[in-house]
């Protein structure tokens, strides 16, 4: 199990500012973890929320409504999909009714592919939280915000 004083070489003014810089160091962790395992598959983590949310819905998205549900609300979110468009993983189209509106769909070939990622990725990254840890943790997190 990882020790943050011992990983960072540093000691901590208080408890809650240890919490602090051990939340910002395991994001950076999880994130690594992940632009790693999508590397394979071409696309990055936020491609991947992209391309889940797209699946989810029955119909197309505007881009402002994908926007909203990213988990990390960047604003380059546009080229993002400017890259799945290049990969032909989903496409993008006008709405007839108003021309600053853009739809946004996910192909067969963008399903494909979520089809051949493994769904329990992220299983590596919790594997050492209990269902009551992750809980507690989830309700940690939800508090602080």
């Amino acid at each position: 199990m990882g020790n943050l004083s011992k990983d960072i070489n540093s000691k901590f003014v208080n408890i809650k500012d240890k919490a602090l810089i051990n939340i910002l160091y395991t994001a950076n962790w999880i994130t690594s973890f992940q632009n790693e395992f999508f590397n394979p598959f071409g696309i990055s983590p936020q491609q991947y929320n992209i391309l889940r949310i797209l699946k989810g819905s029955k119909d197309a998205l505007k881009v402002q409504t994908i926007k909203e549900r990213m988990i990390e609300r960047s604003p380059n979110a546009t080229r993002l999909m400017d890259k799945l468009i290049a990969k032909q993983l989903i496409e993008r189209f006008p709405c007839e009714n108003d021309r600053r509106v853009v739809f946004v769909q996910i192909t067969h070939e963008g399903k494909e592919l979520l089809e051949s990622i493994s769904t329990d990725f992220n299983h590596e990254i919790t594997k050492n939280l209990t269902e009551d840890d992750a809980s507690l943790l989830s309700e940690l997190l939800d508090k602080m915000r």
